[in-house]
């Protein structure tokens, strides 16, 4: 899984009640439109998130409608578990790396 997969994933559990649209993804997490909306769609086919268009009318609220997405009971389950791997992944990573140094004399 990619960083920014778990960027996506990280910023719709943080929002796992009320739901995230697209740019609000992006700018919470940094990353371009043309990155998140193929993961999101990505996700939504693997049946992790599911998507929704607000029941607005553009022209009253001003502004076009927005896609939320949501992550699925299954996605929400899967998704803290692969953001666990993920960290124990770095945490191994940074004490080898750690564990390298001191042995190669440079701590």
């Amino acid at each position: 899984m990619t960083g920014t997969t778990r960027q996506v994933l990280a910023c719709l559990l943080d929002r796992s009640r009320e739901g995230a649209y697209g740019l609000e993804i992006g700018t919470a997490t940094g990353l371009a439109s043309g990155t998140v909306h193929p993961i999101l769609a990505r996700l939504e086919g693997l049946g992790w998130v599911e998507s929704e268009w607000e029941d607005i009318d553009a022209s009253e609220a001003g502004r076009p409608r927005r896609r939320y997405y949501r992550l699925t009971g299954q996605g929400a389950r899967s998704a803290r578990s692969a953001l666990a791997v993920a960290e124990e992944a770095v945490r191994r990573r940074q004490a080898r790396g750690a564990r390298t140094a001191f042995e190669g004399g440079l701590a």
